[in-house]
C-alpha cells in the first residue's frame, strides 16, 4: 500500500488538466473553439465527479455527430503521478465479454460455431451441479445471461495455458438457480465458458484466439492482457481510500487470475475503445458482416434488470430501452479500483465510453451510464419512466425477507451476504449487517429505485423476479439475483463480495469482474 495522499489536496491538481483531441478534425487539444460546448459539459462533468468521488485519473472518448473526442484528466498514480490521457491503459474488466462475443460470433459467420448448439455439443465433458441443465444449454445462452447457474465465480487455477480449461472444470459443483434461457442474471462463469469454446474451436489459448480474430485485424494496438503486451504504454493504477478517507494507490489490485480473461482480463485506452465503439457502429471494417454485427444485437434473451433495465442481452451486448424507442447497447466493467462505463447508439452515430482509476469511479460511471444526462445531451434518449410510489403494508409484506447471494472467490470457497428487506414508510429498506444501506421505493409492479439512505438518488434500478408458482423468489440487484428467504432465517454472513452494485454498498477491493 502506498503513502496516502489527502483527498483534498490530490484532487485540487488531479481533476484539473486535461488533454482533449478531437480526433480527425481541425480542433487543436484543448481548443475552446473547436470543442462543441456539449463536450466541454461532459468534461466539466468529469472533472466534478473526480473531485466529488475520489477518482485520481479519467479518460473518455467520445463519438458526437459524425467526430470523435479522446481525452484524459489526472494521474495514473498518486505516488508516482504521470498525466492521463486518450492512451492511457485501464482494465476493462467486463466490457472483454463483448471482445469474446465477436470472436465467437467470427467463428459462427464461418460455420464452425453454432449459437443454438448445446455447450456440450463442444464441450463434451461440461457440467455444473445440475445434470439436466448441463446438458441442455446452449452456447447463445451461455452468451445473453441465461444459462442460469451461479455466475460469481472467480477460481483461479494457475497461470498455466490450461487456466481456462481447469476452471471451466471447476465448474462442476455451481448450483443451478433458474432453469437455461428463462431469467436474466448476469453471469462471469458462462463467458468462462464462451471462452473455453473458443480455444476449443481454434486450437488455440484463449488470449492468442482473441488476437488473432479480433485485436489484430482491427488494429487495436493498445489493448492486451498484460501491460506488457502494449510497450511504453503508461498504467492506471487504481486507488482506494483509507479509513480517513484518503486516496491511496493499490498497483497490486492489477493482477487478477487468468482464469478471469475471458470475462474480464482485457486492458485497454479509451482511444482503442472508441475505435471498439466505432466498429460496432458499423464503420465499414470487413471483420464481420453487417448481418453479424446486427446478430450481436437480435434475439436478446429474457428481459431483466443491470442498474438499469434491459431488453435482455444479445450476443453480450445489453440492449438497454429508451423512452423514445431507440435502443442503447451497452456494457462496462467493475474491478477493485478500475471502472468503466461504455455504450453506443446505431440510430444516433453516438458512443461513450469512460474509464476511471479509483473506487469513486463507480459513482461517476452511474451518473454518466446509468442516469441518462449523457443520453440526453448527446442521443436526446431517456431511461424508461420510473416514478417513484409509496404502497401499503399489505403491499410491501410479499416483498419483504431476508436475501442471499453467494459468490465463489479466488480459493474456491462459497462466501455469501445476506440483505434484510423490510418495509418502512411506504418503501423497502434494505438492511446489511443491521444498518440500513438501500431504500428501495417502488415505480412499478415488482420494479424499484435504489437511493441512499438520505433519500439521494443513486440512478440504480433492481426488481423482483418471481417463482413459477407466482410468488416473489428473487431480488435483483446489480444483474445478480438473491435468494428470498422468510426473516428470521439464521445463516452467517461470511463475507461481502466486491461485486454488489459498486458505490452504494461498503465493500473491498478486489478481482471480481462486474
Amino acid at each position: 500500500m502506498s503513502e496516502p495522499v489527502t483527498r483534498r489536496a490530490l484532487l485540487l491538481g488531479a481533476a484539473g488538466g486535461a488533454a482533449v483531441t478531437a480526433v480527425g478534425s481541425p480542433a487543436t487539444a484543448g481548443s475552446a473553439t473547436g470543442v462543441p460546448r456539449v463536450v466541454r459539459e461532459l468534461e466539466e462533468k468529469i472533472r466534478a465527479g473526480m473531485a466529488a468521488y475520489g477518482i485520481p485519473g479519467v479518460a473518455y472518448g467520445l463519438r458526437h455527430r459524425g467526430r470523435d473526442y479522446v481525452g484524459g484528466f489526472g494521474v495514473t498514480n498518486v505516488s508516482a503521478p504521470e498525466p492521463v490521457d486518450g492512451d492511457t491503459l485501464f482494465r476493462i474488466a467486463s466490457t472483454t465479454k463483448t471482445f469474446t462475443g465477436t470472436a465467437i460470433m467470427r467463428l459462427v459467420e464461418r460455420g464452425r460455431l453454432d449459437l443454438d448448439r448445446t455447450v456440450r455439443g463442444y464441450l463434451p465433458g461440461f457440467r455444473t451441479a445440475d445434470e439436466a441443465a448441463s446438458r441442455r444449454v446452449t452456447l447463445r445462452q451461455a452468451l445473453n445471461h441465461s444459462a442460469g447457474w451461479l455466475g460469481d465465480s472467480f477460481v483461479d487455477t494457475g497461470d498455466g495455458d490450461d487456466a481456462l480449461e481447469r476452471y471451466v472444470a471447476s465448474m462442476a459443483t455451481l448450483p443451478q438457480l433458474t432453469e437455461p434461457g428463462r431469467v436474466f442474471a448476469y453471469n462471469n462463469a458462462a463467458i468462462g465458458v464462451a471462452g473455453r469454446v473458443l480455444e476449443v474451436a481454434t486450437g488455440r489459448v484463449y488470449e492468442d484466439a482473441l488476437r488473432s480474430l479480433v485485436l489484430d485485424p482491427l488494429s487495436l494496438r493498445q489493448s492486451a492482457f498484460t501491460p506488457q503486451g502494449v510497450p511504453g504504454a503508461r498504467v492506471a493504477v487504481p486507488h482506494g481510500f483509507d479509513l480517513e478517507g484518503n486516496v491511496v494507490a493499490v498497483p497490486e489490485a492489477l493482477a487478477i487470475p487468468r482464469s478471469l480473461h475471458s470475462f474480464g482480463g482485457l486492458f485497454s485506452s479509451a482511444r482503442d475503445q472508441l475505435r471498439w465503439a466505432r466498429y460496432h457502429l458499423g464503420d465499414g471494417s470487413p471483420l464481420l458482416t453487417r448481418r453479424s454485427l446486427r446478430a450481436m444485437r437480435w434475439r436478446p434473451g429474457p428481459a431483466g434488470m443491470l442498474f438499469v433495465e434491459v431488453d435482455g442481452a444479445g450476443v453480450t451486448w445489453m440492449l438497454r430501452p429508451t423512452a423514445e424507442g431507440p435502443r442503447v447497447i451497452q456494457h462496462g466493467g467493475d474491478l477493485g479500483g478500475q471502472h468503466s462505463g461504455f455504450l453506443f447508439v446505431p440510430e444516433r452515430d453516438f458512443a461513450l465510453t469512460v474509464l476511471t482509476n479509483s473506487e469513486g469511479g463507480p459513482l461517476l460511471v452511474s451518473e454518466l451510464f446509468a442516469d441518462d444526462w449523457a443520453l440526453s445531451r448527446f442521443a436526446g434518449l431517456h431511461n424508461l419512466p420510473a416514478r417513484p410510489r409509496l404502497l401499503s403494508p399489505a403491499e410491501l409484506a410479499p416483498y419483504q425477507g431476508r436475501y442471499v447471494v453467494q459468490q465463489v472467490g479466488v480459493d474456491g470457497v462459497p462466501v455469501s451476504v445476506e440483505l434484510d428487506l423490510v418495509g418502512v414508510g411506504g418503501r423497502l429498506s434494505v438492511r446489511l449487517g443491521g444498518q440500513e444501506a438501500l431504500v428501495l421505493p417502488f415505480y412499478r409492479r415488482d420494479r424499484v429505485l435504489a437511493w441512499a439512505p438520505d433519500g439521494s438518488d443513486t440512478y440504480s434500478r433492481g426488481d423482483f423476479v418471481r417463482d413459477p408458482d407466482g410468488s416473489v423468489g428473487w431480488f435483483r440487484f446489480g444483474g445478480r439475483l438473491y435468494r428470498r428467504h422468510p426473516l428470521g432465517t439464521a445463516s452467517a454472513l461470511r463475507g461481502v463480495p466486491a461485486t454488489i452494485v459498486p458505490g452504494t454498498l461498503p465493500y473491498p477491493l478486489s478481482t471480481t469482474p462486474a
